[in-house]
């Protein structure tokens, strides 16, 4: 009977496992075809996700589950090209063979935005086409901030994991969501998550601006380093010599020559008008610059998905990519200013990012007109609300806010959203419009 009993478990997990999209219980029992009791698969669908081999999402009649993949690994050759293979073989060499270098400030002048590219226009087309999906929606930033929890949780694991952190993809989403640490981990790596989380909302937050001004990099670099390094160093330019291990690259010491250089990062960058070009070009330049005392390739990991934010594009989690294959990338621009290899994992990890997301949006059940005129539906609300608008003059407000929108094919929709949000207008989702429950009840009394 137990052996039954495991049998069949087995099946059920297998079965999850063939799903590419989140699956609710009585969707997965239809799969299974009803051979196994409710209450025995919601059971196993509990241990799995305590254990951290599913992940749960929604509540109630809501929830849906997914399998956890195995830990996705590749072989280098998977990862890099031929040309990029040979590059990084030259900073394979024994470290005595290899010639010491510093920061040679020819490499960003020579670089001459919308003119010269990183990335080749195969790769660029190949960007676009995985990103451009998410390109629907016309205000900046209602991407990034639809898929905000899922970014927060993916992100901070993924540019932690390359950094050393131990935490798993379950561990990292039970702090970010929970607070709950692991007690058998540093404090150091629970402040690398948690300042990850702190990061990526202050880029939400901010990520409709165009332009990246110079406080917009202090300040990424202050949430990611609180903490972790000495308070005088967070948010500013370091004034002493830091060293890069395995590699032959002595950074700037002079920090007059680290703020003029990074100014110069930021005026190129904002010029470049590709996002994926100026998402890259970031993540090059402020690495290899090396401009604070520490946590500059995880300010240069955040600040390459600010482009990609503002223009609506899937994010890059610089997920499925191994830590030394990363280092090997960066290596080879320290050593030998080529970013061939890190192109090559910049493509790599976004292929599968793009998938990701897609499944998250379709457990999401995005709703696109609600998220991209939030404001405005909002506004319409408290109007209708504080006037005490009925019947048809009501619906006469309603239809002629709706014909205000940028698009008039999401009115109806826009128009269905304001008709919801009346009908459960309530303490906890009148918060900010600026009214009163005591007029929303006035409202509804007449």
């Amino acid at each position: 009977m137990m052996k039954d009993q495991s049998k069949n478990k087995a099946a059920v997990l297998e079965a999850l496992k063939k799903q590419s999209v989140p699956i609710s219980l009585p969707e997965l029992i239809k799969v299974l075809r009803h051979r196994y009791p409710d209450r025995t698969v919601r059971r196993w669908l509990a241990e799995w996700s305590k254990k951290g081999m599913i992940l749960k999402q929604g509540e109630k009649r809501g929830t849906c589950y997914l399998a956890i993949k195995e830990k996705f690994t590749e072989p280098a050759d998977r990862y890099f090209s031929q040309a990029s293979q040979k590059i990084i073989s030259q900073i394979k060499a024994p470290y005595d063979l290899r010639k010491p270098v510093t920061y040679q400030p020819k490499w960003l002048n020579q670089y001459r935005p919308n003119k010269d590219f990183y990335l080749s226009s195969t790769q660029l087309a190949e960007l676009e086409e995985a990103g451009s999906r998410a390109k629907k929606y016309k205000t900046a930033g209602t991407y990034a901030r639809h898929i905000y929890n899922r970014l927060l949780v993916d992100l901070s694991y993924n540019s932690s994991r390359l950094e050393g952190n131990t935490y798993s993809l379950l561990e990292t989403e039970r702090l970010i969501n929970e607070g709950t640490a692991n007690p058998d981990k540093p404090d150091e790596e629970k402040t690398m998550i948690l300042n990850h989380k702190e990061a990526i909302r202050f880029l939400v937050d901010n990520c409709e601006q165009p332009t990246i001004d110079e406080t917009t990099i202090y300040t990424l670099h202050y949430l990611l380093s609180d903490g972790l390094v000495a308070p005088e160093y967070a948010g500013k330019v370091r004034d002493y010599g830091v060293k890069i291990g395995g590699s032959t690259y002595m950074p700037l010491e002079n920090p007059k020559l680290l703020k003029k250089h990074l100014n110069d990062i930021r005026n190129k960058a904002n010029q470049i008008k590709n996002p994926f070009e100026k998402s890259i070009f970031l993540l090059a330049h402020i690495a290899y610059l090396q401009s604070f005392v520490d946590v500059n390739k995880r300010t240069s990991r955040l600040i390459a998905n600010l482009p990609l934010f503002n223009a609506n594009l899937v994010p890059l989690s610089f997920d499925a990519i191994e830590k030394n294959s990363y280092i090997d990338a960066m290596i080879a621009i320290y050593e030998l200013k080529d970013i061939r290899p890190l192109a090559d994992l910049y493509l790599f990890s976004y292929r599968h990012t793009a998938e990701k997301y897609d499944v998250t949006i379709e457990a999401i059940g995005f709703d696109r007109v609600r998220v991209q005129y939030r404001q405005q539906r909002r506004a319409v609300i408290r109007h209708i609300v504080v006037e005490k608008l009925h019947g048809t003059e009501m619906d006469n407000y309603i239809k002629l806010m709706s014909g205000k929108l940028s698009d008039p094919s999401d009115q109806k929709q826009f128009i269905r959203n304001i008709h919801e949000d009346l009908e459960q207008l309530g303490p906890q989702s009148i918060v900010g419009m600026g009214i009163t429950i005591k007029q929303v009840e006035d409202w509804r009394t007449r």
